[in-house]
């Protein structure tokens, strides 16, 4: 019997995966934020913001609970300020997805307001750019997420805008921010009117962050995966903690000592996750199925 060929990077690079837990604002590339910076330095020379890729060093990916949450409010947010901005940095996240072999992903953010742009025209640009054209054969799905530092007047505000570009791609409501803030039981009614669930695993940023204790082969998803639940690995935060989903991928190979066939099975499972219909989901697993075929993986039926 021929011995299996391991994992190795190209492989993770060119399997077709699933992403469901990626933030937006955290998942723009430093270089990506370095020319909205730079442009915005340029219309406003009195611009003071430091430039990206001195303000986060592209060796710097140690960011804890406690280094990671400012990074956004103070620094992030405040380069995403106009409607290009948002246009550029968001095609930017859909192309770094699509050029790393994502099929599909949910991608995660609060509604923001700035001067030049109410909360509703925030999600609507950032639907038109995940309707347009030149990412195939990425799809993408929004998921409007609650910040913990939010009223309850303004969660509800998330669902209702939710609720309002459900037929333009919105298909969820989530809950993030800083875990140390805020009292989460205020959100009851407003996560009462809309529903959100799934199960994600985010290798280097659990480790990066100190969320778990020791290093990956301590991560929770031994255990998870032990159980026989399904799981997703996904990035979370790919443009602060650098670990493209083809690395996280690879990593649960290394460290867990999973086969080409067990990640294409944990992209399958992923699919049943998904806030798709069932025309999404039989497209995804279509093309697992062909790549499966063309790596001559015996895949479960």
């Amino acid at each position: 019997m021929t011995a299996a060929r391991p994992v190795d990077a190209a492989f993770t690079k060119r399997l077709p995966k699933i992403e469901l837990h990626a933030h937006l604002s955290g998942s723009i590339s430093r270089q990506s934020l370095h020319e909205t910076w730079a442009q915005l330095k340029a219309e406003t020379p009195a611009f003071s913001l430091e430039d990206p890729l001195t303000a986060m060093p592209s060796s710097k990916v140690d960011y804890d609970i406690n280094t990671f949450f400012p990074l956004f409010s103070t620094y992030i947010h405040h380069l995403i300020t106009t409607l290009p901005a948002l246009t550029s940095t968001t095609h930017s996240v859909l192309s770094s997805f699509a050029h790393d072999s994502v099929i599909y992903a949910e991608l995660r953010t609060t509604p923001r307001a700035q001067p030049s742009f109410t909360k509703a025209e925030y999600v609507s640009t950032i639907l038109d750019c995940i309707a347009s054209p030149g990412h195939s054969p990425l799809t993408c799905a929004l998921i409007l997420s609650i910040d913990r530092s939010n009223t309850a007047a303004e969660a509800m505000e998330v669902v209702d805008l939710a609720v309002r570009y459900r037929a333009r791609g919105v298909v969820g409501v989530d809950l993030c921010g800083n875990p140390a803030r805020g009292d989460v039981g205020i959100y009851r009614d407003a996560f009462g009117k809309a529903k959100a669930e799934g199960l994600g695993f985010c290798l280097s940023c659990n480790v990066h962050a100190k969320l778990i204790d020791g290093g990956i082969g301590d991560h929770h998803l031994r255990w998870w995966r032990g159980k026989g639940c399904p799981i997703a690995l996904c990035t979370d935060d790919v443009g602060v903690f650098c670990s493209p989903l083809s690395n996280e991928f690879l990593l649960a190979a290394e460290h867990f000592k999973l086969s080409r066939k067990d990640l294409v099975e944990i992209c399958s499972d992923s699919v049943g996750m998904i806030f798709g219909d069932d025309e999404q989901k039989r497209r995804l697993r279509s093309l697992l199925v062909t790549f499966g075929k063309e790596e001559n993986l015996a895949l479960d039926a």
